[in-house]
């Protein structure tokens, strides 16, 4: 089987049992030959017990990821035993294994803890060795070495396996927070389209009514603006949770932009309110698509408002300039109770979080007798 297809936890066995086979065969090999041949007059000869002392310090290794320090005990102890029985094992290979799992551990605690028992061991199986020997200091400069090597090489993977998963962790929140985004986005194109349908055909059906028996031509286009609209309204609520359908993305048109703004004037004054559209050109270029859509939607909303609070009439001004879009709709305040919910609610919440995503601004309330509601979209902003 290869070794990708393994579990994590199968690998890292694979890996501990690679680890004690070579300490084993490296030890042996310094055993055997009595220090590759260099003290073949002074150290002891092979027997079990140094077999025995090899095994002891090699074998907690299979262990070492749930039990880092019993493996560096056996270690330590069993290399300064067998130095101090003579043998001619002078690199302590299970040290240097022990020390590499510590500094390779993501929750190793401390750094000095290890690294002083490594130094203190390496010092005792020195002194050890040089009684019973008389051994040179040269002879611990390799081994010294890979100490160090081994604390710098696993140090070095705790970090990168450590910014691995700090990378991943940001992925996934990035992730989250997109879908909280766009969770966030489909809830507020769902409000501003399905709000101001309803607003819009409660005030046609409201015309409809009453215009019955008085007006029955009139009456019957402000049942088909109510139907027209209702149509309209299912299509565009079909095309914003499109894209959320498992069978991948929907062939539908775009969501609405500004060049929809004047069937909005349009469904307004077939309500019966008096909406006057001024646009305003120093650039015709089409506005990013974000612009786009969400001046269509504050237009949507602030209309609505002044459908439901205004004194039956608006002024929508668009001017679309070089570097910025600025939308601007203005409307009389009625004297009735419901004027005076005019500035609250959610939908002026909606407009400013519109505005504010797209680094823009949104500017509402009274203007004396009247209410203003200002949106700006500077171009510079979005990157689309």
């Amino acid at each position: 089987m290869p070794l990708r297809n393994l579990s994590q936890r199968n690998r890292d066995r694979l890996a501990d049992v690679g680890i004690f086979a070579f300490v084993v065969w490296f030890s042996i090999a310094q055993y055997g030959s009595q220090g590759f041949g260099e003290y073949e007059a002074t150290a002891t000869e092979p027997d079990a017990l140094g077999f025995f002392l090899i095994l002891f310090s090699a074998l907690p290794l299979l262990s070492r990821r749930s039990h880092p320090w019993l493996a560096m005990t056996a270690a330590a102890s069993g290399s300064v035993a067998l130095v101090a029985c003579g043998y001619a094992v002078f690199v302590p290979t299970p040290l240097v294994a022990a020390l590499f799992t510590f500094a390779n551990r993501p929750d190793r605690g401390g750094v000095w803890p290890p690294i002083a028992f490594a130094t203190f061991a390496l010092a005792a199986q020195f002194a050890a060795q040089t009684i019973v020997m008389s051994i040179s200091s040269e002879e611990y400069v390799l081994p010294a070495l890979l100490l160090a090597g081994a604390w710098i090489v696993g140090e070095r993977r705790r970090t990168a396996a450590q910014r691995r998963t700090e990378a991943l962790e940001r992925r996934e929140r990035e992730e989250r927070l997109s879908i909280a985004e766009e969770r966030t986005r489909i809830a507020r194109e769902l409000h501003d389209s399905a709000g101001h349908a309803l607003n819009t055909i409660l005030v046609q059906a409201g015309a409809a009514r009453v215009l019955r028996e008085r007006d029955p031509e009139r009456s019957g286009e402000a049942i088909e603006a109510v139907e027209r609209l209702a149509r309209e309204t299912v299509e565009d609520i079909d095309r914003i949770v499109g894209s959320l359908r498992a069978d991948g993305p929907a062939e539908r048109e775009p969501l609405p932009g500004i060049e929809r703004i004047p069937d909005l004037v349009a469904d307004q004054r077939r309500a019966g309110m008096e909406v006057e559209l001024r646009e305003l050109a120093d650039d015709w270029r089409k506005p990013p698509p974000a612009v786009d859509r969400a001046a269509y939607r504050i237009a949507q909303e602030a209309l609505t408002n002044a459908a439901r609070h205004g004194g039956g009439r608006a002024e929508l001004t668009l001017h679309r300039q070089v570097d910025r879009l600025e939308l601007t709709v203005v409307n009389p305040i009625a004297t009735t109770p419901a004027s005076e919910r005019a500035g609250g609610g959610l939908g002026l919440v909606g407009m400013r979080e519109r505005a504010q995503l797209l680094g823009g601004l949104l500017e509402a309330g009274r203007d004396g007798d009247r209410f203003r509601v200002r949106a700006v979209f500077p171009y510079s902003w979005v990157r689309e």
